[in-house]
Parts: C-alpha cells; sequence; structure tokens
C-alpha cells in the first residue's frame, strides 16, 4: 500500500462555492484520484491534510493555524512512510489583509519543501518526493468572498510559472491545475464538482507516474 499526503487548502477540502458545505470524498479530486487510481491496480491512499484559509508560510490575522509551515515536519513524521506528497498551497497567499504575488508565494512553496525533506522521520524511512501543483487563477471574487480576496485576481498573475522554477531548482515535479481546471464563477476561489472531477482524472496519471512501478 502506497501513501499519499495531500498538503493543500479549501480548494482540496473542497468546500462548494457560495456555502460552507463540502463535497463528499468521492466527488473531491483527492478522491476522484484515489478511485481512479485504484480501479487501475494499483494500493493506493490518499490522505488528505486541507485545511480551509491555509497560506504557504503566513499566518491569518484573524484564525490562528493557518501558516502552512507550522506543524508542517511533524505532519510527515506521523504520515511517513508516504510514496508522494502532493503540495497545492498558493491561493491564500493572495487574499487582501496581504501584499504578496506570485514570487512571494512560489517562496513559500520552496520553503514548505525545505520543512517536508528536513523531517525528522524515523530512520530508513524515505524522504518522499514532492509534486508540486499550482492552483487554478483566482477569477473576479465575487459573493461573500469578494471582500477577503479583493485584488487576489492580479496579486496571483505568473504563480504557475514562478512556482515551475522553483520546481525546477529544487527538483520537485509540477503540475498546472490551471490547463484542466479553472476557479468558480460563483466565488471566484474554489472548484465547482465539475473542475474537482477534472482536475482527479487529470492528477490520477501524474501522480502514477511519479509512484512509478510501486503499488
Amino acid at each position: 500500500m502506497q501513501h499519499i499526503l495531500v498538503y493543500a487548502d479549501s480548494l482540496s477540502w473542497g468546500i462548494i462555492p457560495g456555502t460552507r458545505q463540502r463535497l463528499p470524498f468521492d466527488a473531491r479530486w483527492p478522491g476522484v484520484m484515489e478511485n481512479l487510481l485504484t480501479a487501475q491496480g494499483r494500493r493506493v491512499r490518499v490522505v488528505e491534510d486541507c485545511l480551509n484559509g491555509r497560506r504557504t508560510v503566513w499566518d491569518d490575522p484573524f484564525k490562528p493555524g493557518r501558516n502552512g509551515l507550522q506543524g508542517l515536519a511533524q505532519r510527515i513524521e506521523c504520515q511517513s512512510p508516504l510514496a508522494l506528497v502532493v503540495l497545492m498551497l498558493g491561493t491564500n497567499d493572495f487574499q487582501s489583509m496581504h501584499p504578496h504575488k506570485a514570487w512571494h508565494a512560489s517562496q513559500g512553496v520552496a520553503t514548505l519543501v525545505n520543512a517536508i525533506r528536513n523531517a525528522p522521520i524515523e530512520p530508513g524511512m524515505p524522504v518522499p518526493p514532492i509534486l508540486v501543483v499550482a492552483p487554478p487563477p483566482i477569477r473576479t471574487p465575487a459573493g461573500p468572498l469578494a471582500p477577503k480576496f479583493a485584488g487576489g485576481e492580479a496579486k496571483c498573475v505568473g504563480l504557475s510559472a514562478a512556482l515551475q522554477a522553483v520546481c525546477t531548482e529544487l527538483g520537485c515535479a509540477f503540475f498546472d491545475a490551471g490547463t484542466v481546471a479553472t476557479a468558480s464563477v460563483v466565488d471566484g476561489v474554489h472548484l465547482d464538482a465539475d473542475q474537482h472531477l477534472r482536475l482527479g482524472e487529470a492528477m490520477a496519471p501524474v501522480v502514477a507516474a511519479q509512484l512509478g512501478a510501486g503499488g
């Protein structure tokens, strides 16, 4: 059995745009991906660690625990051995209370990659490979999220390219979710159910390639 950790935010948690409800596991992209890999005969288990509002390395001034760096090494330790870590963060770095742009978010992801690689796992356990996924770009924020993400559609420009550059430098695999999925027009940030399906279907072969012949 190969264990895959998805370390992410509300886009992967499966929040239904315009609500505070959550899609069921089979409808969220990690669940779609797991089911497809299982159907292909792979013995995999996807562990979701997806927190609404999670940043890369910054604090939320209104909610505690949203700094993605805090506790990450211990999460890797407790979930080891891992066959793969899928890291999909960055969207919340562009909330209106932050001045960050694409470069800043990419450096946050680079910091997380280094934290994963230096986690205090048990002797003999493998340092897991990392797949960085660029989230789909923010549209014009709408509804109750509009004040929280005001200006986010401009600040996120260039994130995919910045993350790809970081992955090239650090030797990580990379996938751009924006090539297959788009943010919902309902709130401009999250993924509708059909986009979770598209992303999960696209991620399955990408992850299978990272897992190799194992499983």
